[in-house]
């Protein structure tokens, strides 16, 4: 399977893998509670990009939850 092919279809998984690994490498110090943070890291990367590339949009609503938080602490009501 071509690199290309590769990327194109799991764009989303291999960025954020990456980016849990960068993330994780610049809190990894030693250790065992360092290494499960770390593989933590590495999962919360690749589940954002395996919802990225099955589409699936975000894992908050995010207007959803800027209406309920306006209609429940609104200043004057």
């Amino acid at each position: 399977m071509p690199w290309k092919e590769i990327w194109e279809s799991h764009r989303g998984r291999i960025v954020g893998v990456t980016g849990g690994i960068v993330c994780g490498l610049i809190y990894l110090i030693s250790g065992f509670w360092d290494m499960l943070f770390f593989a933590l890291v590495v999962f919360i990367g690749y589940v954002f990009g395996k919802r990225k590339d099955l589409k699936q949009g975000s894992l908050f609503h995010w207007q959803e939850w800027g209406r309920w938080l306006s209609e429940r602490w609104r200043p004057f009501k």
